[in-house]
């Protein structure tokens, strides 16, 4: 580890951190597989512990002292990239990212049959674009017992900057993978071949409350959310064995979809 004193960020070696774009990290840097960016404290000891290739750090000269612990266990190659606070600030958003970033190498990803192999709760994500949305399901998963996330072709990209930050550095815990095309008709016929019920979380005229569900499913489970607004798929409820949904009170329509996977997880999940 090698600690490089800043004085603004005009630097070219924090171009990772100040001009590119998720896309340009994402297929630019590395073609091959990318770099993402983690902010806070939190999310980077989190990416770290899980085996997360880092890149570099940068921080703002007050974190130095408390992210020492990190500081001491990366590589000797690994540079560290230290700003005044007013220059950190200016550039990461403090209240967001206290003051820490680090870039690593974006991991490699698991085929959704290996995935599947050693799963038994399983959250399927299809058109959620809201990167924040993502992130949250993430954090859902890894706190309610989801053993794997797969993630259809037309969500955003959980390794975007904001979906790391939102899911406290749980997309690099919780094993997740990319639905393979065509979707989502992969997907479906794999996850029944393996013997898992689909259940479809939908406003649906003939969809059951997720109360009692759980002893109606057995033990291998995967639940489908959609976006807000357009919800699932056509094809996707009409492949799932069932559909069930989140009684709501009050005219209330329905939760944001974050919520929705939280609540689901907790009632089927739950030890």
């Amino acid at each position: 580890m090698t600690i490089i004193r800043l004085s603004d960020t005009t630097d070219p070696r924090l171009k990772a951190y100040t001009s590119l774009t998720n896309h340009q990290l994402r297929n630019s840097l590395d073609p091959a597989r990318g770099v993402a960016i983690v902010e806070s404290q939190i999310a980077i000891r989190v990416a770290l512990a899980q085996g997360v290739e880092p890149l570099s750090l940068l921080l703002d000269e007050r974190r130095v002292q408390t992210m020492g612990d990190v500081l001491d266990e990366l590589p000797d190659d690994v540079p560290v990239f230290v700003l005044p606070p007013d220059e950190a600030q200016r550039l990461t958003g403090y209240r967001v990212t206290r003051g820490a970033l680090c870039a690593v190498r974006r991991p490699g990803l698991p085929t959704t049959e290996s995935l599947l192999d050693e799963a038994q709760r399983v959250v399927v994500l299809e058109g959620i674009t809201d990167t924040s949305n993502v992130g949250a399901v993430f954090r859902n998963a890894a706190a309610l017992g989801a053993d794997a996330v797969v993630v259809a072709p037309s969500c955003a990209d959980p390794l975007s900057r904001r979906a790391i930050r939102v899911s406290m550095g749980n997309v690099f815990l919780v094993r997740w993978a990319y639905a393979e095309t065509p979707w989502p008709y992969c997907l479906l016929d794999e996850l029944r071949w393996r013997g898992f019920a689909r259940v479809a979380l939908a406003l649906d005229k003939n969809a059951s409350g997720l109360r009692g569900l759980r002893d109606q499913v057995g033990e291998r489970v995967a639940l489908f959310f959609g976006a807000e607004g357009d919800g699932l798929s056509e094809e996707v409820i009409g492949a799932c064995d069932r559909t069930a949904i989140i009684p709501m009170a009050n005219g209330v329509d329905s939760l944001n979809v974050a919520a929705s996977t939280a609540v689901a997880m907790w009632e089927l999940f739950g030890e």
